[in-house]
């Protein structure tokens, strides 16, 4: 019975960091900052001028995705370079991309057949 609620107890835990990882990608700078990043790591000069951003926002971005440890920075000299956690994070943007552009050729689809019966 012990190890039956270690395993809920886990499988909880899973559910709670998914759901806690999933909330910090949840805005559309973050997710530009993480396709910069893929690239490499950058400053946050460097990471403003990718995205076209003003420094406060892609700070304060930064900041969030630091939290929940999906980006690490390092202090070099006076400013501080950040970088991907986890080299995963790139093929989830990518599947993320494929998702979107299958969820597009099917509404696509839709849209083509709705128009072939009103004729």
């Amino acid at each position: 019975m012990f190890w039956v609620k270690v395993v809920i107890s886990l499988n909880l835990d899973m559910q709670q960091f998914k759901a806690d990882f999933f909330k910090a990608l949840a805005h559309p700078l973050r997710i530009k900052i993480l396709e910069v990043l893929s690239n490499g790591e950058k400053s946050v000069n460097e990471i403003q001028q990718s995205i076209g951003s003003e420094g406060s926002s892609v700070s304060q971005q930064l900041m969030i995705l630091r939290s929940k440890n999906i980006v690490i920075g390092k202090k070099d000299g006076n400013r501080v370079i950040y970088s991907l956690s986890d080299p995963l994070i790139i093929d989830l943007l990518k599947i993320a991309k494929e998702i979107f552009q299958n969820q597009l050729k099917n509404t696509i689809e839709i849209l083509k057949e709705s128009n072939t019966t009103k004729m």
